[in-house]
């Protein structure tokens, strides 16, 4: 397949303009696939700017990176002109220290964490893994310590870490994050899951959807809606409620810490992940709507959508 000369000419000049351009689906701010967030993540740990183009808004980009760089996939990261590589070759260069010499960042530091498993953890895990022949535990944690678990093959850089017998893989930036996390087995009124405390980080509290009207109608707390534009469109947030996805983690964490902030979503269970990123960020008067939009259809509101 040719490259047509206009496409060709874009994308040169695009490279010409900016040492580092990221091709990606959606933008630093807003990833829309899990490969461009997995690129951004590991990006913006050691470049405080780079040039990203959004290729779901030009399908002549889109379809002409493949073929600049003979490359079939997006995202794509160029430096200085020349092709790096996708989001494995990114995370690869990135646990090796590559990554951080080509940017002239300080090499990562590569010392173990100390974590903490529990028997119940372990016991969970153990299970989990039982079958999982020639793959490892990795977990990985990003800057606003959204974290998670993953089975993958073993790195060579990987940064090991072995505790009540189960062995975990991190990358540096991860490995740095996770200094005296517990890594516990939990029951809520979700479901049974792994959950991570962070040093410091403070008890999530819970609310139901009769509490969160009085409060709401109180004024004193903050309700955020966590569910994805797809989940809004089914149901819209509530009229007090502000959207996650439209203005973005790090505008709502900086916010005071001491801010009373409710996380609301379809049912209950990513909301929870979202109020436990923010409790790990020091803001120490978070809750979670229990059961969710689904809940305040049920028991509050029958004329909103149940979806």
């Amino acid at each position: 397949m040719s490259l047509d000369p206009a496409t060709r000419e874009r994308i040169e000049t695009l490279l010409k303009d900016h040492r580092v351009v990221l091709f990606m689906k959606g933008d630093r701010r807003q990833p829309m696939c899990g490969f461009s967030a997995a690129a951004t993540n590991t990006l913006n740990e050691l470049l405080p700017d780079y040039h990203t183009v959004n290729v779901l808004d030009d399908p002549e980009i889109r379809e002409g990176i493949k073929v600049f760089g003979d490359w079939p996939t997006i995202p794509q990261l160029y430096v200085e002109g020349e092709l790096v590589g996708g989001a494995d070759i990114i995370r690869q260069m990135y646990a090796s220290g590559e990554l951080h010499s080509l940017f002239g960042a300080t090499p990562p530091d590569r010392t173990p964490p100390e974590i903490t498993i529990t028997d119940k953890a372990a016991e969970a895990i153990r299970n989990g893994i039982a079958n999982a022949q020639g793959l490892a535990l990795h977990l990985e944690i990003g800057p606003d310590h959204s974290a998670g678990f993953q089975l993958a093959p073993a790195g060579d850089h990987d940064i090991v870490v072995t505790a009540n017998g189960i062995e975990v893989h991190f990358d540096p930036g991860s490995a740095q994050r996770a200094k005296g996390i517990v890594i516990d087995w939990v029951s809520t009124v979700q479901g049974e899951g792994l959950s991570l405390k962070f040093p410091g980080a403070q008890e999530i509290g819970s609310l139901s959807v009769q509490q969160l009207k009085e409060r709401l109608a109180e004024g004193s707390v903050l309700l955020v809606d966590v569910r994805p534009a797809a989940g809004r469109a089914q149901a819209a947030p509530l009229a007090l409620a502000r959207v996650l996805e439209d203005e973005g983690y790090d505008a709502l964490a900086a916010l005071p810490k001491d801010t009373a902030i409710a996380f609301i979503c379809h049912h209950g269970n990513s909301s929870r992940g979202v109020a436990e990123r923010f409790a790990a960020h020091g803001f120490s008067n978070v809750f979670n709507v229990e059961g969710g939009m689904d809940a305040w259809a049920r028991e509050i509101d029958p004329s909103v959508p149940r979806y």
